[in-house]
This record gives structure tokens, C-alpha cells and sequence, in this order.
């Protein structure tokens, strides 16, 4: 429903019956309930921000990532609940801010987040999406590691090859 429907919905208010209004309302409380059961549903961690920085929601996934509880966190400044965040610095007119992070509580994890604002105004504030990337940061490190030792491994033995030639020469 567009932000439109309660300007008509207030408009209109007057005019309704008492079983309309209460239709209306009991149709706003299943799509809020939808809503809500949709962010709690995702793996990816979900916090929404006012155009303050002040946390408004956060679902089940970033309370899991970030190791606090929602009741913890909503009503206060982000920063105040993930350590290492500045609001000033994230806060960028027109851009997407994507940075990794690195949390050592609950748990040692690498997580990516983007903050973006929800529309042009950042009057509707923003929405901050939160990644577990530590598999892929394990995996990139491994594949890393074995690269250079097959690197050192190939040095290894051009240099015993360099090295047998002048000595099968001498014998």
C-alpha cells in the first residue's frame, strides 16, 4: 500500500463505517505480520534505521550475527549497538555504503553490510543489510596458502635443479 492509501484512509475517516475502519485496520495488521514474518525468515541480517541512525527493527539473523537481543538495540543509536560503526561516516547522501567487518562476539565472524538510504529524501531512513562472509573469507585464505606453497615448491626445486647440474658436472 502506498503511503497515499492513509491520506485517503484519514480523509475518509468520517465517512466510514465503524466495521470498515476495523477491516482496514485488521488488513494493515496481516500485511505487517507478513512483513514481519518475511524479515525474520531471512538468513541475512536486516536492521532499519530512522534518518537519525536510531535502530527501529531487526530481525533474527543480525541479532544472531551482531550477539545481542532485539529489545537490547531498538530505540538506540547503532553505533551503540555494533561497536565500530561511526553513523556520521556511514551516513553518505546518494550512495550505497558496503564495507566488511570483522565481530568478535558472539562468535569470530567476517560480515559484509550495506547501508543505503530507503528513498531519495533519507526521511523514510535507511535499511542496513548484514552478510556472513566468513566461509568464503576461509576459503579465499586456504586457496591463498595453497598457492603459495605450491609456489615455494616450485622455487624449491628450480633451485635444487640450478644446483644439481654444476654438481653432477663437478662429479
Amino acid at each position: 500500500m502506498k503511503s497515499g492509501f492513509f491520506d485517503k484512509l484519514i480523509k475518509r475517516m468520517d465517512r466510514l463505517e465503524p466495521g470498515e475502519v476495523q477491516h482496514f485496520l485488521a488488513e494493515l495488521l496481516r500485511e505487517k505480520g507478513l512483513l514481519e514474518k518475511v524479515f525474520q525468515a531471512l538468513q541475512e541480517g536486516v536492521i532499519l534505521l530512522d534518518h537519525e541512525g536510531h535502530v527501529t527493527y531487526v530481525n533474527r539473523a543480525a541479532c544472531h550475527l551482531f550477539g545481542f537481543e532485539a529489545e537490547q538495540v531498538v530505540g538506540k543509536q547503532l553505533a551503540e549497538g555494533v561497536r565500530g560503526l561511526d553513523w556520521n561516516e556511514l551516513r553518505k547522501p546518494g550512495t550505497v555504503v558496503s564495507r566488511d567487518l570483522e565481530v568478535f562476539y558472539p562468535e569470530n565472524r567476517f560480515l559484509n553490510f550495506y547501508i543505503t538510504a530507503i528513498d531519495d529524501t533519507h526521511e523514510a531512513g535507511f535499511v542496513m543489510l548484514i552478510r556472513d562472509i566468513t566461509q568464503t573469507r576461509k576459503l579465499t585464505e586456504e586457496k591463498i596458502e595453497s598457492e603459495r606453497i605450491t609456489a615455494l615448491t616450485m622455487l624449491a626445486a628450480g633451485v635444487a635443479h640450478e644446483l644439481g647440474n654444476p654438481l653432477n658436472s663437478l662429479t
